[in-house]
This record gives structure tokens, sequence and C-alpha cells, in this order.
């Protein structure tokens, strides 16, 4: 099972869409591998640099609404191809969150105060995350700080991620 610990990615915007996560003119690619260098490209954020800023990230810390727009798996497929497990947010579009979980991935929404909590103290640092999944607790430090946060999902999304995701969870009970 995947860890879902690791540094983080902060993206102070809501509505990133489906077409900034993967761009569509690549959703003819046969390969995740090949979604690779183009996680992001197209997302117009001040100081965003995606060739500078994904590289050894694990989780992206974000605002409301992530993954809307069109219903594609390519847009999971591109954040796990590049080590990112986890996406925290206020609030996702309904298809990407799910598509999240089928692919052995998390998508939590925390409350928008701790999100608001996150970026005024976190943001602008180097910063970690812990998952504790069976605490349903994140450990988030930098610089000496920390801060715990608690979460929920429900029993069948738990079940994807400890499977592996969707496929490997068919496999098992069907």
């Amino acid at each position: 099972m995947t860890d879902f610990s690791g540094r983080v990615l902060f993206l102070d915007r809501s509505d990133i869409n489906t077409d900034e996560i993967i761009p569509a003119r690549y959703l003819t690619e046969i390969t995740k591998e090949a979604l690779k260098p183009h996680l992001l490209e197209d997302l117009n954020l001040d100081g965003f640099n995606p060739e500078r800023d994904i590289q050894g990230t694990s989780v992206i810390i974000t605002r409301s609404n992530f993954g809307c727009g069109s219903s594609r798996e390519h847009a999971p497929w591109a954040l796990e191809v590049n080590g990112i497990d986890l996406v925290i947010a206020e609030s996702f579009a309904r298809i990407f969150r799910q598509n999240m979980y089928n692919c052995g991935m998390m998508a939590v929404e925390l409350e928008k105060e701790a999100i608001n909590r996150l970026f005024a103290e976190f943001s602008e640092k180097e910063t970690a995350i812990s998952t504790d999944l069976a605490a349903n607790r994140f450990k988030v430090s930098a610089d000496g700080e920390t801060a715990e946060f608690s979460f929920s999902i429900s029993d069948f999304d738990r079940a994807l991620i400890e499977a592996g995701g969707w496929v490997e969870y068919a496999d098992a009970h069907y």
C-alpha cells in the first residue's frame, strides 16, 4: 500500500480543472509515463513553475473544486506517474475524487478553516506531511513547526486504497 507521505506542493487556487492537471492534447498518449512531463503545464498560477515545483513532491494541498471539468482518468494517472498519491483540498469534483480512489490514491477533503491554516502556516516553507491511515490523521511539519489534522474517508474508499485501486479490489472480491 502507498505511504501517502512526503513533500507538499501548495497550489493556492480553487477550480483547478482536469485540462490544467493534464492538457487534453496529451490524452492520445497510450502510457501513463508519456503523461509525466506534462503534469500541470497549463496551470496559470503566479509563481508556479511545473518544471521546478513538481519534482520530489508527493502531496498537493489546494483549495476547492479540484479536478473539475472533464471526467477522465488521465488526471489521476498524471499525478500518479509523478509520484503524487495524495491531494488535500476543501472539495473535489465528484468523478475526479472517485477516480483517485479507483487508482488507489487519496483525495481528502478538509474544512476550509484547516486548508486556510495550512496555507497560512506552511505554504511558504519546505513542508512535509506524514499520513497515519489507521488513525485518520495527517502530521504536517516545516521548520520545526508541526500541526495535526484529522480526516475521514469512507470504508469503501479505504478498501480501495488498501487494495491498490479498483482493479485490485475487484480481483480480490469478485
